[in-house]
């Protein structure tokens, strides 16, 4: 299905028109998703709104620094009992993305989408999607302009997050002139950029490096040399004394092997759980891999999560990769 688009004059009067919000981004949230749900809440704020943001999971600490963070509300530990007729979705790829929430929706509430993911088939009431922005965030900066809120130091830090992180530090192929004019204008209020580089993009866990040995220790090329991947295993995160979300970024250590096209990680969060994460040069489009496995994303990254056994996971994947790329996979 292809949305129907709405523009952000309408995505300002929708948060004009309520009284009181739900505000949700997707599971497992990164940079992007979790600074432009704050930053979401920063412009309700500024409007008189009353809101309640949450996430099902944890957020990340690292991302503690961003106004409100303490107010992210986790659903699997802190249940909500009330409905909400007024939904803000942020950065979700697609409906399952936003996790277990409908119990929090009214019988006719409204749903605003605001994404940048070309995977996203529009499930909104309204659906401001733009693929050709780096990140949500950038499509937020808008947003505030049209609601003709002010900015300052809050605000332009949450969506400041969101762009130099959905970037690679603004080194992506999707850092447009666009984004650096925002990027730009957000250091006016007072944004830091040495200190949001290093808490979001430098600074990693020991948890992390101990995982990150244990996966580099299954690195395995395949389809001629053009994938790699690595593999962890629900065991290894006992063994690393590692928690979901010091397996972020593995699989770029795969992508970043010269002369490989696609980089696969494998992270077994669960027994029967398979959360698959792709990254690409140039041939192969892994948002359409992954949306044909369930998931969704961009030409150049995306994910999925598989029910199954790691063997299972990894069949499918190579699968479809082999067909993408038009050659096997060698095992």
């Amino acid at each position: 299905m292809k949305p129907n688009l709405n523009t952000v004059e309408e995505a300002a009067r929708f948060m004009q028109s309520h009284d009181r919000f739900l505000v949700l981004s997707h599971v497992n949230p990164d940079g992007d998703a979790t600074g432009s749900a704050l930053g979401v809440v920063m412009i309700l704020e500024q409007l008189g709104k009353e809101y309640v943001v949450v996430n099902e999971g944890e957020t990340p600490v690292k991302f503690n620094f961003l106004p409100r963070f303490e107010q992210l509300r986790n659903l699997s530990t802190q249940p909500l009992d009330e409905t909400f007729e007024a939904v803000i979705a942020v950065d979700c790829a697609d409906e399952s993305r936003m996790g277990d929430v409908r119990s929090l929706f009214g019988s006719g509430a409204a749903l605003l989408n605001i994404d940048h993911h070309p995977t996203n088939d529009g499930f909104g009431s309204i659906n401001l999607i733009r693929t050709d922005a780096a990140a949500t965030a950038e499509i937020l900066y808008d947003v505030a302009v049209a609601a003709g809120v002010s900015f300052n130091e809050e605000l332009a830090l949450c969506i400041y997050t969101g762009l130099l992180t959905d970037t690679g530090g603004f080194r992506y192929s999707n850092t447009s002139p666009h984004v650096m004019e925002i990027a730009s204008q957000l250091l006016r209020y007072g944004v830091k950029p040495g200190e949001v580089a290093e808490r979001c993009l430098e600074e990693i866990t020991l948890a992390h490096v101990k995982m990150l040995r244990l996966a580099l220790q299954s690195l395995e090329m395949s389809h001629e040399n053009l994938v790699a991947s690595i593999t962890v295993h629900f065991e290894d995160f006992a063994q690393a004394g590692a928690g979901r979300d010091d397996t972020g970024g593995l699989v770029n250590y795969c992508r970043n092997i010269e002369g490989v096209e696609v980089g696969v990680s494998f992270v077994e969060s669960e027994v029967g759980a398979v959360k698959v994460s792709l990254r690409a040069r140039d041939r192969v489009d892994v948002s359409a891999i992954a949306k044909q496995l369930g998931g969704g994303g961009h030409a150049k990254a995306a994910g999925c999560t598989i029910r199954g056994s790691l063997q299972d996971a990894k069949g499918k994947v190579w699968l479809a990769l082999g067909e993408a790329l038009g050659v096997n996979s060698n095992e």
